[in-house]
């Protein structure tokens, strides 16, 4: 049986983390790096670069 542990590091903090069934934050080392990171994408200053799927508000206004 392999008993080796996989670890990965928090996208947040850095800090190495044990990818567990236990560890129900991750790949984050805790619930608050993961809120923290939550954050980040709910207030839009994380986001994946590409073309808008919907047409914002100004460009309605536009037409």
């Amino acid at each position: 049986m392999n008993t080796k542990t996989t670890s990965v590091d928090c996208p947040n903090c850095k800090k190495a983390v044990a990818w567990t069934d236990e560890n129900k934050s991750r790949p984050f080392c805790s619930k608050r790096c993961k809120l923290i990171d939550f954050g980040g994408w709910a207030s839009e200053h994380n986001s994946i670069p590409g073309e808008s799927v919907y047409p914002s508000i100004e460009d309605e206004y536009d037409q």
